[in-house]
């Protein structure tokens, strides 16, 4: 058989009845307390009130000259009526010392014996009782009177405690009262504070709370989507092990600003900003990411979803693409001159000279064969040399032409398999398009001259590969217009460009692969007035150096 259910389901409903019954327990026992301290507290205010009416009338001088009169009771029972109307206790006794009464409110009972004890007020002791007498119980007071030293009457002075139970039940009504104005005031007060948790937990219970939490820190931790939530003072409220990792975060990163995080300022600026983003990319040190976020219109205070998705990969995959690419463009242009330059010796031949068409194709075999033996006799590395005889192709098709400098060496085996293939392909690659694009530009006048420089007349990209020191040396140097010495510190910012839209961002790459491999970028002029980039990267394992420009 199934219990009923004692509480509601919902945790706000359960805390609703508890916080009830606790306020109820609580008045109720402030109730039972002021209670008991009333009923004691007008017992004793009882007592103090006939004692000293008591002890007044024993020491009034009229008391004591009644008594030698021959008829005490003309003039003790008017006296002792009009003290006790004016202090509204229940009975004033005066009685001779053998407990004969003088007094009492009730005429019939002058001249009977005292109902009670008189024996301590007979050897000269003021004393306090409680005892059931003609008017019912009372709390009394006895007291002798004296006459010169002796004991020549006594007084009795009380209060009913029916009387005293009429002030405490009076009292007990008033506190009755304010004891209902507190449970409902705290009723009120528990209901509203109630209803809000309702509001915001749901309605669902501590158990269901408990397991949507664990749900929710194991998703936390599964997803591979980084995720920050900012709250309305752009402060981290919550944020996962993905986008620790993306953004480089430390266990401290939980209740700080976005801009004390010290990340690159656009991406801090995405952050502030109160608009959504969609699928921007950003750069942090060694990292390619893409950031949307969302305002989060609920709530007390506004706040922001973000969402990180690591794109490093994706980029340096595209790069390899686009060099993928670029070599076919390449080997078909090559295939349409070779096809042409066949077509020309094989129409040399036909015509009969046969020797104008062996000196022709010498000449064309010479001329291709220069700059492969070059790049392979002096780069063992074959990505690197791959990448060296596509560019080149890609250049001379764009009429630039790309030489190896002289001193370039680098040996088979000489790099660490720690220095990835891909990061190098992002480096000479993104550094020798750059310097394609300087170097034709200037040659056919587009390029924006920087004052103090000479305009180059020859397309030309020289680029230097060596081991130097324990380190691989890039240097990729053009004939192009040049950067002017103020966008010096800006050409490694992602977004920085003199071509238009949609471009920026391979320097900002270079810099980044750098950076990842403990490397450094330098930019300075070169000897034909363009720009000149040099990378150094740590051929052993090093700590990553600080980028300079």
């Amino acid at each position: 058989m199934r219990l009923p259910r004692v509480l509601p389901r919902s945790l706000a409903g359960q805390l609703f009845v508890m916080q009830a019954l606790l306020v109820a327990a609580v008045v109720t026992g402030c109730a039972v307390f002021a209670y008991v301290s009333g009923r004691d507290q007008a017992e004793e205010t009882a007592k103090r009130q006939v004692r000293t009416a008591a002890l007044a009338m024993a020491e009034s001088p009229s008391v004591r000259e009644a008594i030698r009169a021959p008829d005490p009771s003309a003039a003790l029972q008017p006296y002792a009526e009009r003290v006790r109307a004016e202090t509204g206790i229940a009975f004033i006794t005066i009685m001779d010392p053998r407990g004969v009464r003088w007094t009492h409110p009730t005429p019939a009972e002058i001249g009977r014996p005292f109902i009670g004890h008189t024996d301590r007020a007979l050897l000269g002791e003021t004393f306090e009782e409680t005892y059931t007498g003609t008017l019912g119980p009372s709390i009394r007071v006895v007291t002798p009177v004296r006459d010169e030293g002796r004991v020549v009457g006594l007084v009795s002075a009380g209060i009913t405690v029916e009387r005293v139970s009429t002030q405490v039940r009076e009292q007990l009504g008033a506190l009755a009262l304010a004891a209902g104005a507190a449970l409902a005031l705290g009723a009120l007060g528990t209901y509203v504070i109630n209803a809000r948790l309702r509001r915001h937990t749901h309605g669902m219970n501590a158990r269901e709370l408990s397991r949507m939490h664990d749900y929710h820190a194991a998703t936390l931790h599964a997803v591979r989507e980084g995720l920050l939530m900012l709250d309305g003072r752009r402060r981290i409220a919550l944020v996962n092990d993905a986008a620790r990792e993306l953004l480089g975060l430390g266990p401290e990163a939980v209740g700080r600003r976005v801009d004390e995080l010290e990340l690159p300022a656009a991406l801090t600026g995405a952050l502030l900003a109160s608009g959504p983003r969609v699928d921007e990319v950003h750069l942090t040190a060694d990292r390619v990411i893409v950031l949307n976020t969302s305002p989060v219109v609920g709530g007390e205070q506004r706040g922001t979803v973000v969402t990180l998705r690591d794109h490093t990969e994706l980029q340096a995959l595209s790069g390899e693409l686009d060099s993928e690419r670029g070599f076919s463009q390449a080997l078909r242009s090559q295939a349409h001159e070779a096809a042409n330059r066949l077509h020309t010796v094989v129409s040399l031949i036909e015509l009969g000279r046969v020797e104008e068409a062996v000196e022709f194709a010498t000449a064309e075999l010479e001329l291709a064969q220069v700059l492969t033996d070059r790049v392979v006799g002096a780069v063992g590395e074959p990505v690197l040399a791959a990448l060296l005889l596509g560019k080149a192709a890609q250049a001379n098709e764009r009429g630039v032409e790309l030489v190896l400098a002289e001193d370039s060496l680098i040996d088979d085996g000489a790099l660490p398999e720690s220095l990835a293939a891909r990061d190098l392909v992002t480096v000479l690659g993104n550094l020798i398009d750059n310097a394609v694009d300087a170097a034709s530009e200037a040659a056919s006048g587009g390029g924006v001259a920087v004052p103090g420089q000479r305009t180059a007349t020859r397309a030309l990209v020289t680029v230097t590969a060596r081991t130097d020191g324990g380190e691989l040396l890039l240097r990729v140097a053009d004939t192009g217009a040049g950067i002017a010495p103020d966008d010096a510190d800006e050409v490694f910012r992602r977004g920085w460009t003199t071509r238009g839209t949609g471009r920026g961002l391979g320097l900002a790459l270079v810099r980044q692969a750098a950076y990842r491999n403990g490397g450094t970028v330098t930019l300075d002029r070169s000897e034909g007035g363009g720009a000149r980039f040099t990378v150094r990267l740590p051929l052993a394992g090093r700590a990553a150096r600080e980028v300079t420009a």
